[in-house]
């Protein structure tokens, strides 16, 4: 069964920024810890990265995932969807860029399936660590950037 987590943050950044952030991959491995590797595999008529595979730390190894991203609710929303995964199945997930005075709420929903059956408890503690973890790193990118 997956585990659907959702964690939120306020950063001082415009939902622009953010979201030029988020969909910046090939920057990734310079500000996201756990990433070792992103290669962006496709891309839209617009130069936007439509499949991107990552390889990430994980449970104390390696694991390589592939994400195709989708546009259509930008730049208010950057979704995505698991296409391949050597541990999880499912890994579907959004931000959500909402913007508070000068300020931005971004609300970060994960939907997590590993491939080899675990209590939810687990699943659930690493969804909210990976959530806590990528969303610190997005403001700290942002505002660093802004």
């Amino acid at each position: 069964m997956s585990q659907k987590a959702t964690e939120s943050i306020v950063v001082n950044a415009s939902p622009e920024a953010l979201y030029a952030v988020a969909i910046d991959f090939s920057s990734y491995p310079s500000w996201v810890a756990d990433l070792k590797n992103v290669t962006i595999l496709s891309s839209d008529d617009q130069g936007r990265a439509l499949e991107v595979e990552f390889r990430a730390a994980a449970f104390g190894r390696s694991s390589t995932y592939t994400l195709r991203y989708d546009y259509s609710q930008g730049p208010d929303v950057l979704s995505w969807t698991q296409v391949r995964g050597d541990l999880t199945t499912q890994l579907d997930g959004s931000y959500r860029f909402v913007p508070e005075g000068g300020t931005t709420k971004v609300t970060y929903e994960l939907i997590v399936e590993l491939l080899v059956p675990i209590p939810s408890f687990v699943k659930s503690r690493a969804a909210s660590r990976i959530q806590a973890q990528a969303l610190r790193e997005l403001k700290a990118q942002a505002e660093r950037l802004g």
